[in-house]
């Protein structure tokens, strides 16, 4: 397959060379009762070609056109639109009026995708979080950074780890990216593994939510998010912003800063960061079933550093660079702490035993390098080019009591072509041609899953049309996934029924990591995605848009091999490569004799819009049919598995071990989003959302760990230098739960966040303050595998000061 591709690839390039003529493209931009808009973006959709309108609203620049043209034209606090400009057209000046809107103030085009996908104008739902708004609502983590946007969540796990939950789904499902290139860590099989992206220093955070499986493959069948910074520049303009902040709930220090420059045609970049974080504080005990007294979660602090550096070459018709970047993380985990037996003796001789908890802490290190370009042609056939190659080396290890434990590994190459034609009978788009390779390994007590390789290429085209008022978008992709490992082991332990005789309590059962059956494992899938989607625009300031998508995934390495104890979920892992057995009497588990088949997603998506005016919402409704739906479903079995210590002597887990197996079975998500905004007054905007999902398996029953409905309301103000926000958020009961699961309490979430801007010179500070869960309210996050140790922080005041030139 991959041979096939390189002859088409040849004939591409080739094409690159015939001539075509170049016309002038101007026009004004003007408001709906005619006044200029200066500062208007104007971009010709696949080419080279961006202006800014000057103070008269006029805007022009030469193009290579012998077809029509698209032309985007934005601007802030207004409506996005899309001009269409024959080549008979080029020689008269047009005429772009923008309509006010109060739902969309910023920027809100996707930019890490090939093709036009808004928030106004795109089938598929999206949230983008950046500018000011980012910088406010900006956590530790990429999941509590998210975890206010309509449709997101947060794992939250511990306040050190969270990750993003779209939809209900999150893990192999949502892809984490970072300037569209896998973030290549491996925090996707495990809820204490930190992402290794981070936001301080990103500009803003693209989430694509439902099917992404188009643009970034079968991992994004859940989503994608997208992290978003400049460490490759694309100009040399001299721009940098910096920031100094400190929180009292965990006495946090966060500093970060950017900086761009350049001469000639080269651009150079640099960032950096520094956290240091104790343990955090919270309003009741930790542990839900146990008040010891302590009101802070042990084990939660964190120290953390970084920087980027990347430079480019500019060119006449885009863009070369390069980046290195370099990111060393250290936190606690929470709740992830083993039992080790001290035996003293007594007076009398007799034996105690003493439980002390193990104190476990990670620490994470990744280097990434990344080439970028983009080249845009005036050529009768292509458009443009655009490259990303990307080298990370990842690696964390798991230090119990400062003694190095279980280490994982990875190491991820990709490579990403997106080749876009022009025009084409009004339809504009182009194929993507992907290709990423991560070798994964896991080496100690706690490596539940054994190394493995993972290589993907992958072939995707994407187009999209404007008929009169209605979009059409279109997209189909085909992968070839192979997963192998030579080191699949079936370990060493004893599996039993609760209520086993408690002499047996407490013991080692295995005695070698990789004791008993091992195999090797070589298999190749091939996912397929379709998807179809229109956006109406019935009336002016309205529109309607569906999309239906079929979506397909090959079970990841840790879904189809893991065989361990998985310390941090508190279970033993069995992956869907296994299944159990009974033979004299004993209980254990052996590899299928079938291939595990592939998860298959059927979605749909309604959204209805509304963006002029001083009032505007979304609303978005999903269904989505799963078959082969892959989680973990609870055996009732119990293992006995220990670990040895640096001497060989071999101590247990704290108890028992429930263990479950990754199995297939078909489920159904569906649920709904909503958000308005209305322009109360010049200097008051009030904002309401909801958002829910309900996910359950066909056979009955429910999948775990599913954010419950949520609802709110904020109040902005603005006057002269002086910005003020707060919100309000209610989590309710979480009542819908899977066996063995227990429910979860709602709970209210109030913040207050005030910001006073100060022009210098050139430069403009900001003092900001924020205030959060100003009710200090006990608040327990369903979704989090430690909702019953540790809660979301108490009462948390933030203070800083950030500059920007």
């Amino acid at each position: 397959m991959r041979l096939t591709l390189f002859p088409l690839l040849f004939s591409l390039f080739a094409l690159l060379w015939l001539p075509v003529s170049i016309y002038a493209l101007e026009g004004q931009v003007l408001d709906a009762d005619g006044n200029a808009i200066g500062g208007a973006l104007v971009e010709v959709s696949g080419k080279r070609a961006t202006t800014v309108t000057d103070e008269y609203g006029y805007f022009k620049f030469g193009v290579g056109a012998d077809s029509a043209l698209q032309v985007h034209v934005s601007a802030n606090g207004y409506v996005h639109k899309t001009v269409e400009v024959d080549a008979t057209q080029l020689s008269q000046r047009q005429k772009v009026v923008l309509t006010r809107s109060v739902i969309f103030t910023e920027s809100i085009d996707v930019i890490g995708v090939p093709m036009h996908v808004s928030s106004v104008e795109s089938s598929m739902p999206s949230n983008v979080l950046s500018g000011d708004e980012l910088l406010n609502k900006q956590a530790a983590t990429l999941g509590d950074t998210l975890s206010d946007e309509v449709g997101v969540h947060t794992s939250f796990h511990g306040n050190v780890a969270s990750t993003p939950i779209v939809r209900g789904l999150s893990g192999p499902r949502v892809l984490i990216t970072q300037n569209s290139l896998d973030a290549s860590d491996v925090s996707r099989i495990g809820p204490d593994h930190s992402v290794a992206s981070e936001v301080s220093t990103a500009e803003r955070v693209e989430v694509l939510r439902g099917p992404a499986t188009l643009f970034f493959g079968s991992g994004a069948i859940g989503g994608v998010v997208n992290v978003v910074d400049n460490r490759v520049p694309q100009d040399n303009e001299t721009t940098g912003s910096w920031s100094l902040s400190h929180d009292s709930v965990n006495d946090q220090d966060l500093a970060s800063f950017s900086l761009q420059s350049g001469a000639g045609d080269v651009a150079v970049y640099l960032d950096g960061f520094t956290r240091e974080s104790n343990d955090y504080e919270v309003p009741v005990a930790p542990d839900s079933d146990e008040d010891d007294g302590s009101r802070s979660v042990a084990n939660s602090g964190e120290d953390s550093e970084g920087f980027t550096v990347g430079s480019s070459y500019l060119l006449d018709n885009g863009f070369v660079g390069f980046s290195y970047g370099r990111l060393e993380r250290d936190y606690g985990i929470p709740g992830h702490g083993h039992g080790e037996e001290e035996h003293e003796e007594g007076e009398e001789g007799e034996e105690e035993e003493e439980h002390e908890e193990e104190q476990v802490n990670l620490g994470l290190k990744q280097d990434r390098f990344q080439v970028m370009s983009e080249l845009f042609f005036d050529h009768r056939y292509i458009s443009a080019i655009n490259t990303r190659l990307g080298y990370t080396d990842y690696t964390h290890t798991e230090f119990e009591n400062g003694a190095s434990g279980t280490t994982f590994e990875n190491e991820t190459y990709e490579a990403k072509i997106e080749l876009l034609h022009q025009l084409i009978a009004g339809w504009e788009g182009g194929i993507v041609l992907d290709y990423k390779s991560s070798d994964f390994a896991a080496i100690g007590d706690e490596a539940f899953a054994p190394p493995s390789e993972t290589d993907t290429f992958a072939l995707a085209l994407l187009e999209e049309r404007h008929f009169g008022d209605v979009l059409l978008q279109f997209g189909a992709r085909v992968e070839q996934v192979s997963i192998k490992s030579n080191a699949v082991s079936i370990a060493d332990v004893e599996f039993h029924e609760h209520g086993h005789d408690e002499e047996a309590e407490g013991e080692a059962h295995s005695e070698d990591e990789h004791g008993g059956e091992a195999f090797s494992f070589d298999e190749d899938y091939t996912p397929f995605s379709l998807s179809m989607g229109a956006i109406w625009d019935f009336t002016p300031g309205y529109n309607i848009g569906i999309s239906v998508s079929h979506s397909q995934r090959a079970p990841s390495a840790a879904e189809l091999l893991s065989y361990g104890p998985h310390i941090a979920t508190g279970t033993f892992e069995v992956g869907a490569l296994f299944e159990a057995h009974e033979e004299d009497g004993e209980i254990g588990f052996e590899a299928l004799s079938t291939k595990p088949e592939m998860e298959k997603s059927n979605n749909i998506d309604v959204t209805f819009r509304k963006f002029e005016g001083d009032v505007g919402f979304i609303f978005n409704a999903f269904y989505n049919q799963v078959e082969n739906y892959y989680a973990q479903f609870d055996t009732e079995l119990f293992a006995e598995a220990g670990h040895g210590d640096e001497e060989g002597e071999e101590h247990a887990h704290a108890g028992e071990l429930p263990v479950f197996l990754f199995q297939s079975a078909d489920a159904t998500f569906r649920g709904a989003e909503a958000q308005a905004v209305w322009q109360m007054a010049p200097r008051f905007k009030s904002t309401v959302f909801a958002d829910y999902v309900r996910a359950k398996l066909d056979q009955g029953g429910n999948l775990p760990r599913i954010p419950p409905l949520r609802f709110g309301a904020s109040l902005d103000y603005v006057y002269q230098l002086l910005s003020a926000n707060i919100s309000w958020t209610s989590y309710m009961d979480q009542e819908d739960v899977a066996e063995l699961e227990t429910e979860t309490k709602g709970y209210n979430w109030v913040d207050l966040g005030v910001n006073y801007r100060i022009p210098v010179d050139m430069t403009e500070l900001t003092l900001f303050f924020k205030a959060e869960n100003i009710g200090d309210q006990e608040a327990r996050v369903h979704s989090s595998f430690l909702k019953d140790l540790a809660p979301r922080p108490g009462r948390n005041y933030r203070v800083g000061i950030r500059g920007r030139f």
